[in-house]
């Protein structure tokens, strides 16, 4: 079967996710031409919306997304005959927990994610690290397992021992955040991006401009982007920032807005 990638490609402005489009689409192809069960590579949520606008087009395939974890923030896509039971499908993931002596030294994602990296797996092959006090969990293709215990002897100078778990025993990590009170002239992105990092709104529209912005893990580069309750900012140099809760109109008829700084 032949599908018309660039037909289907047109309505993605994003070109940047073009090849993560095109490496679906080829599984799309496979599955629907051998019958065969295919997996994505571990995507984001904006990456996976992309996925689902193309997948939705074929009446021929069903998909369910993974990643560990219910709330997981990384899935991939399982993309497969629709007459195939999908209590049939064996996962390909597996978990593994890394511990090390943490009290004396806080690990961060970044440590994590710049160990595991070094080793040559590529950020699509991981899926979401859940730093816990006591230990971090690793959720990664079964193929990668074997590799990273038998290597992965530090993480930022610190040694640590690896094991694999069972998926079931892994556990939501208590997000840390600070709450922070801002004050908007609008919903456009550029104001809150001003209020939030205490930048002029030159410097904000500048950050968005730049593609240092996004929004609900897309990139935004329009300064009047409508932000709503609930979305999630990524401000480069700055963090992630959740818009927690509207709080209704000043007496100067601005906007109070709490959010959340997640650390």
């Amino acid at each position: 079967m032949f599908i018309d990638k660039t037909a289907l490609l047109e309505h993605v402005k994003d070109k940047e996710q073009h090849l993560v489009l095109r490496k679906v689409i080829d599984k799309l192809e496979r599955v629907i031409e051998n019958h065969s069960i295919e997996y994505t590579d571990f995507l984001d949520p904006y990456q996976r919306r992309l996925c689902y606008s193309i997948i939705n087009r074929f009446s021929e395939v069903s998909f369910i997304e993974e990643g560990g974890l219910q709330n997981s923030e990384r899935k991939f896509i399982i993309i497969y005959p629709v007459y195939i039971e999908q209590n049939l499908i064996e996962s390909p993931i597996i978990a593994l927990r890394i511990d090390g002596n943490f009290k004396f030294k806080e690990l961060t994602h970044r440590d994590y994610l710049g160990s595991l990296m070094s080793l040559g797996i590529k950020r699509e092959k991981i899926g979401d690290i859940l730093i816990h006090k006591e230990y971090g969990n690793v959720i990664t293709f079964k193929e990668f397992g074997d590799y990273i215990k038998f290597n992965l002897k530090m993480i930022n100078k610190e040694p640590v021992l690896i094991s694999e778990v069972e998926l079931s025993e892994l556990r939501e990590v208590e997000e840390e955040f600070i709450e922070k009170s801002i004050i908007v002239s609008s919903f456009r992105l550029d104001a809150f991006v001003s209020a939030i990092c205490d930048v002029s709104r030159e410097k904000s529209s500048t950050l968005i401009k730049n593609g240092n912005v996004k929004v609900n893990w897309q990139p935004i580069d329009s300064v009047s982007k409508e932000i709503s309750e609930y979305d999630m900012l990524s401000i480069r140099g700055f963090g992630r920032v959740k818009v927690s809760n509207i709080l209704g109109k000043t007496k100067k008829d601005r906007i109070k807005v709490l959010v959340k700084i997640i650390r």
